[in-house]
C-alpha cells in the first residue's frame, strides 16, 4: 500500500475527503472495494441497489464509523413524490449505521423537481442528526449555479471533465459565499474521452483515464471525483495517476483541446 492520501476540507461541511472517491455502480467486487480502503479512499458513494458496495461497508464501516464519509441518497421519482425519511432509514438499515455523512436528492432534471417539501424533509433529517450534509445530484447547471449562490445546500453533486465544461462558467463562480462540498462524477464522460473522436488523428495522443480524473482535480473547485473501476487493476491505476496531482499546463491544453473535439461530435449523454 503507497502512502494514503492527503485529505481535503468537503467544503464548509466540517468533512475531509479523499481526493478522488469510489462508486461500485460497475460491480468491482469485495476485494477492490476493500483495496480502496487500504489505498486511503474514504469516500464511498453508493445507491441502494449496489450490493456490493453495501456488504462491504456493512462489514469494514462500523468498527471504525469516523473514517469513512458515505455518500448515498433518495432517488428522483418523476412519475411520484418521493418519501425522504423512508428512504434515508432504508439507508440506514442497510449500511448499519445511525447517520450518513452526505444525503442527496439524486438525478434532478430540472428545478421544479426539488420542491420545497423534499428540502424542507432533508433539513429536518440533518437537524435530528440523521445527516450530516444535505445535497443535490443534478444536471442542470443554472440551477445548481443559483443553489450555490443562495448557500440552501451542503454539498452538490454534477458532471464535470474536460468535454463538458460548463460549469467552469455557471457554477464555479458561485461558490465562493456559501462553499458548498463539490463533488465530480463523469470523468470519463462514460469512456468517450478514452477513445479518438473522428476528426482526431488517427496517431494522435488518446487520454488515460488517469488523465481525466487529474483534469477534474486540477481545478480547485473540485473537492472530489468518483471513480467507478470494473475491477482492482483499474482502480489502481486511477489512484497511481491522482497521486501524481494536478496537470500541469500543456497536458491540461492537450485535455481540453481533446475534450472540445469529443463534444463537438454532438452525441447525446447526460
Amino acid at each position: 500500500m503507497a502512502s494514503e492520501f492527503q485529505l481535503r476540507p468537503f467544503g464548509n461541511t466540517g468533512l475531509h475527503v479523499s481526493p478522488i472517491g469510489l462508486s461500485a455502480s460497475y460491480f468491482p467486487g469485495r476485494k477492490t472495494i476493500s483495496r480502496a480502503v487500504e489505498e486511503g479512499i474514504n469516500l464511498f458513494f453508493a445507491f441502494g441497489i449496489d450490493v456490493q458496495m453495501v456488504r462491504t461497508l456493512q462489514t469494514l464501516m462500523p468498527p471504525r464509523r469516523d473514517k469513512f464519509v458515505l455518500v448515498t441518497g433518495a432517488y428522483n421519482y418523476i412519475w411520484r413524490a418521493q418519501d425522504i425519511r423512508k428512504t434515508l432509514e432504508k439507508r440506514l438499515r442497510q449500511f448499519h449505521t445511525d447517520y450518513v455523512d452526505v444525503f442527496l436528492f439524486l438525478g434532478v432534471m430540472k428545478p421544479v423537481e426539488f420542491t420545497p417539501k423534499v428540502h424542507e424533509d432533508m433539513m429536518k433529517l440533518k437537524e435530528e442528526g440523521k445527516i450530516r450534509a444535505i445535497g443535490l445530484s443534478c444536471h442542470h447547471r443554472a440551477f445548481l449555479g443559483q443553489l450555490a449562490a443562495d448557500g440552501h445546500l451542503d454539498a452538490l453533486m454534477l458532471r464535470y471533465n474536460a468535454a463538458h465544461r460548463g460549469a467552469e462558467r455557471d457554477i464555479f463562480p458561485r461558490l465562493d459565499a456559501h462553499n458548498p462540498g463539490i463533488i465530480s462524477y463523469t470523468a470519463t464522460r462514460w469512456t468517450y474521452l478514452l477513445r479518438r473522436p473522428k476528426p482526431w488523428p488517427k496517431n494522435g495522443r488518446i487520454p488515460t483515464a488517469g488523465e481525466c480524473y487529474r483534469f477534474v482535480l486540477s481545478n480547485p473547485n473540485v473537492h472530489t471525483v468518483l471513480t467507478a473501476p470494473r475491477n482492482e487493476r483499474e482502480l489502481l491505476e486511477n489512484i497511481d495517476a491522482v497521486r501524481k496531482g494536478p496537470l500541469n499546463e500543456e497536458d491540461l491544453k492537450f485535455m481540453t483541446n481533446f475534450g472540445d473535439a469529443v463534444y463537438n461530435q454532438k452525441k447525446w449523454f447526460m
